[in-house]
């Protein structure tokens, strides 16, 4: 229920914020343009078959709101290119695997595998928010970037409970085979967008390094073993009367 009340909040303001300004157009390297243009195809899938398992209920109708903020971001991306005077293209054999993989399992291993692109999306939205000069860029990387903080613990939640009768052996053997798949992901990645992380100023090794620290942080969640933030110090001279 907190999840679907947090989405519809987003929806509602997504709908009164004002669009990015397209018509100024934006500068895109050559090899940070062919990035985008894959990332783009990787977010406008439909959602259809990730719907389809969910169920009923408050989840079922946050992950539709969770699949219309993928498409939001398809389109933002789309408009990025068009306003940069570049195409998108129809389809990426990256986002081809990713889609029958998940296509061919039962709701957990699918949130698995979507875990996995939404850590690395983490990184690499942060990568194109923080290392291009061109303001509209900055911005549309900036709005998915707060999404995708949002979906991965979104999806954490879920998983979390989707593990909780595995017997922890059983949870170890499953982790560390995830951490397997997600590091052949990484560097996957790091080598096919490796042109355009360095135009953004990060490097191969350390973008590999950052996803596999995000993605350590995501287990943690689903174990519940996350550290709880430490309470907040206040001075004495800057506390309230009252308080002591």
């Amino acid at each position: 229920m907190n999840w679907l009340r947090e989405f519809e909040a987003e929806a509602e303001r997504r709908r009164r914020r004002e669009e990015p300004p397209w018509a100024r157009g934006a500068r895109l390297h050559p090899d940070v343009a062919k990035s985008v243009q894959r990332f783009q195809v990787g977010e406008a899938g439909d959602g259809a078959n990730l719907i389809a398992k969910a169920g009923g209920g408050d989840y079922l109708a946050a992950v539709e709101l969770f699949v219309a903020e993928e498409q939001n971001h398809a389109r933002m991306l789309a408009e990025l290119l068009n306003a940069a005077g570049v195409p998108t293209i129809e389809q990426h054999w990256s986002d081809t695997v990713f889609v029958r993989l998940r296509r061919a399992l039962g709701l957990r291993l699918e949130l698995m595998v979507l875990l996995i692109a939404e850590v690395v999306a983490l990184r690499y939205y942060r990568a194109l928010r923080d290392g291009t000069g061109d303001p509209l860029v900055t911005q549309v990387a900036a709005r998915i970037l707060a999404d995708e903080e949002r979906h991965v613990p979104f999806h954490c939640h879920r998983l979390r409970i989707g593990f909780a009768g595995l017997s922890k052996p059983v949870r170890a053997a499953v982790f560390g085979a995830w951490r397997v798949l997600l590091l052949g992901v990484a560097v996957t990645v790091a080598a096919d967008h490796g042109p355009a992380l360095h135009r953004l100023g990060v490097g191969r090794l350390v973008f590999v390094a950052d996803v596999l620290t995000a993605f350590e942080t995501a287990l943690a969640r689903i174990r519940g073993d996350e550290p709880k933030p430490k309470p907040r110090y206040v001075p004495k001279r800057a506390r309230p009367r009252g308080l002591v």
